[in-house]
């Protein structure tokens, strides 16, 4: 008698095994079939989280890079397309970071050769942040292969299919975030009887 060898990960993501989710499965009166695909969503959706993670970190590998330090030039290539005039200030701004933390980053951008500090054309008090080719290059190579790809998939997908993808991950994205407390998990664990 073989053994049905379970995905243990997809399982995670069934609400039938989650006491949380379970109850709501039941208030819908969804079916076994229904809930599966809910779960394979899901389960999607996950492998997609991991797998542009791995991605993030092969790019960031091959530039020899930090998170920050990627994002930061990720954004100067992009809002300087056109030639946009990209500041400190800006970046600071898109990284959610302060000032100071901005400047030794761009500190060590500029030592490792990525980015130039040029006079700002408009602003004699400001600077602008220019990607170096060099830089461009590796960064067109690693991040800009991975989005192309990425994007050929979203290509390959029919209208419809393009806008429930949206819309389900708009509704996802729009969820509000819920600041969970000791006290919240603790009244929610004592009995009814308890509480009373």
């Amino acid at each position: 008698m073989s053994e049905v060898v379970r995905d243990v990960d997809r399982d995670l993501m069934d609400p039938r095994r989650l006491d949380a989710s379970a109850g709501l499965v039941r208030e819908q009166g969804l079916s076994d079939a229904e809930v599966d695909e809910i779960t394979d969503l899901f389960h999607a959706l996950r492998r997609w989280h991991r797998t542009s993670a791995a991605h993030s970190e092969a790019s960031r590998r091959y530039m020899r890079l930090g998170e920050n330090d990627m994002r930061a030039i990720r954004y100067v290539m992009s809002a300087g397309h056109d030639g946009g005039i990209v500041t400190s200030s800006m970046i600071a701004e898109h990284l959610g970071i302060t000032g100071p933390s901005v400047t030794k980053l761009l500190d060590r951008l500029e030592h490792g050769g990525h980015i130039r500090r040029e006079r700002h054309p408009r602003d004699r008090r400001a600077l602008s942040i220019v990607v170096t080719d060099e830089t461009r290059a590796q960064a067109t190579a690693s991040v800009g292969a991975d989005h192309a790809r990425r994007y050929a998939i979203a290509a390959a997908l029919s209208p419809e299919e393009r806008r429930a993808a949206t819309k389900f991950l708009s509704l996802l994205a729009d969820l509000p975030v819920v600041e969970h407390h000791a006290a919240d998990s603790e009244a929610s664990a004592r009995s009814p009887r308890e509480s009373d």
